[in-house]
């Protein structure tokens, strides 16, 4: 699949995209992967830890709000994965139009880019906050989910294809609650913060999602939004986890914070597809004729459908949260 073709991953200095291009490395041969983001130092960095200088991977310094500097770097890509973005919910809340600029204009000059280059697919990596969305960072990852959907509308004859990867929280990604506590706990705290015991929240693991994006660049058409059935937990499920004889200290659901996350609205569910292990959301409407017939061998969820955390078939066990946090810490 990614065997002799060039592969650029946004945001590739970050959690997500370091782990992918070792995954890349190490079970493909790519002609080329083309690391695009906008910070030199965690370019070198990462660099470091790639030291075998027969590895295809290259750094390009740039930002998905500079246009032209897209369409310097797309230059013979075959496929694009969009992982840049800004992520923290109070650091968007607090600068609106820096994440507008970042995730929402950001996500028009990736389709642009895209199409006029002659990138064969786009994956863009969305969250479960962009559902219903409460706080502005979700709001503009679902314009960004709009933004690359509609994208195939505009491909005409170009083989180019949009679709989306959206899921929960990735327990071994910077901004992860597992490792505030678990800094919290190396200071000796005995007490860790949490803003309500009720709350609860999707976890996947940074591998899980590699290989939904993978599994998305080898079967998607476009248009498609892309969400596995991944488990949930309380939080305060984790601090015991974590620490067992640790207190929970509530402090207040913060601003744009919800109780429980979903992943799959009940406006979406008409729409969506259940291929077993994960769902797929269908466009609205048909960019090409018998497009997405193949789909419907697959049964479509029945009316009402939604995908919630606190209402999942899925719950991690105590020695399973222990489990994916040791992976974590070995990442």
């Amino acid at each position: 699949m990614f065997n002799d073709k060039v592969i650029l991953i946004t945001g590739g200095t970050g959690s997500f995209g370091k782990k992918f291009t070792e995954h890349l490395v190490k079970n493909y041969k790519p002609r080329k992967v083309i690391i695009f983001s906008r910070d030199e130092f965690k370019q070198f960095e990462m660099a470091r830890t790639l030291p075998d200088s027969s590895y295809p991977v290259r750094y390009f310094l740039g930002d998905v709000r500079d246009r032209d500097r897209l369409y310097r770097a797309f230059e013979g890509v075959d496929y694009v994965i969009h992982a840049a973005a800004i992520k923290q919910v109070p650091a968007a809340e607090y600068n609106p139009f820096e994440a507008v600029k970042t995730n929402i204009i950001g996500a028009q000059n990736i389709v642009e880019a895209a199409i006029d280059k002659g990138v064969k697919k786009v994956i863009a990596l969305s969250t479960d906050k962009a559902v219903s969305p409460i706080n502005l960072y979700g709001a503009t990852k679902l314009a960004m989910e709009k933004l690359f959907i509609a994208g195939n509308a505009y491909v005409g004859a170009r083989d180019t294809s949009f679709c989306v990867v959206r899921y929960g929280n990735v327990i071994g990604s910077r901004g992860s609650v597992v490792p505030v506590f678990l800094e919290l706990l190396g200071k000796g705290a005995k007490k860790l913060p949490v803003t309500d015991e009720r709350m609860t929240r999707f976890w996947i693991t940074l591998s899980q999602g590699v290989e939904l994006v993978c599994r998305a660049v080898r079967e998607s058409i476009g248009g498609e939004v892309f969400v596995p059935k991944i488990p949930s937990t309380k939080i305060t499920d984790i601090v015991k986890a974590l620490c067992p004889d640790c207190e929970c200290e509530f402090v207040g659901i913060r601003p744009g914070e919800k109780l429980h996350e979903s992943l799959v609205s009940e406006d979406e569910g008409r729409n969506a597809v259940d291929l077993g292990d994960i769902y797929v959301i269908l466009p609205q409407f048909s960019f090409q004729e018998n497009k997405h017939y193949g789909y419907l061998k697959y049964p479509r969820m029945s009316d009402g459908f939604f995908y919630r955390s606190d209402i999942n078939e899925k719950w991690l066990s105590s020695d399973e949260i222990t489990a994916m946090i040791k992976g974590f810490e070995l990442e």
